[in-house]
């Protein structure tokens, strides 16, 4: 096994709805108007997520749109961080599972919906950074498509799918990865339970990131 691709909220972190409440906060400064609602979330881009959202509203947006609303993001979440690190925290086992991933050789970055910037400063603001390749990975402002960060990754990461698997809470992570030939060890730490993540097709599902020896097991493609 050569690389590892991470999802990030769910699966490494939890914001304890800080998240929400700063992706309201730049929808105001961008759109003008309050965020009543809000779309979908779970294993969605960021891109579409803000785009879903506006249309909730009666807003037509352009990608333009979109680079303010990101701009808006990500300034809120350098200006709130410490409010971030107080109510979220690092899923149980999550430093533990990185670092001895790291130990073992084994490459990680991240494939996420978040933009870049917020995916660095949400697991830099929990420690959880430091063995990450960033340059490596995808993110919600590369592609709308889960499938086509997942496709990025791994031509950044100058793997072949065999040599990569994915680590995520959610059946869209598990779909996009199965599209191009990777497979999934599937956390039930999110909204998804671990009959759905299996139903979508998970090679693996664990509840939890707390038993490091089998994920290492299961990172190197032993086990089930």
């Amino acid at each position: 096994m050569q690389m590892v691709l991470w999802d990030i909220d769910h699966t490494l972190i939890d914001t304890r709805g800080v998240g929400r409440e700063l992706s309201a906060a730049a929808f105001l400064q961008t759109t003008g108007q309050v965020m009543r609602e809000q779309a979908k979330i779970d294993g969605i881009t960021e891109p579409v997520i803000f785009r879903e959202t506006a249309t909730l509203h009666g807003l037509s947006t352009t990608r333009a749109d979109f680079e303010r609303f990101a701009r808006a993001l990500t300034e809120g979440h350098l200006r709130h961080a410490a409010e971030l690190r107080e109510r979220g925290h690092a899923l149980p086992g999550a430093a533990a599972a990185l670092g001895t991933l790291d130990a073992d050789g084994i490459r990680q970055t991240v494939v996420s919906g978040n933009i870049r910037p917020v995916a660095e400063i949400k697991l830099q603001v929990f420690g959880l950074d430091r063995h990450m390749l960033w340059e490596c990975g995808a993110y919600g402002d590369d592609d709308d498509a889960r499938s086509e960060l997942v496709r990025l990754a791994l031509h950044r990461s100058r793997v072949a799918p065999e040599e990569a698997v994915l680590i995520g809470d959610t059946p869209a992570d598990v779909e996009g990865a199965h599209a191009n030939g990777i497979r999934v060890i599937a956390v039930a730490s999110g909204h998804s339970s671990e009959a759905a993540l299996r139903a979508a097709g998970a090679e693996a599902v664990l509840s939890d990131l707390n038993n490091t020896e089998l994920l290492m097991k299961l990172a190197r493609g032993q086990g089930s």
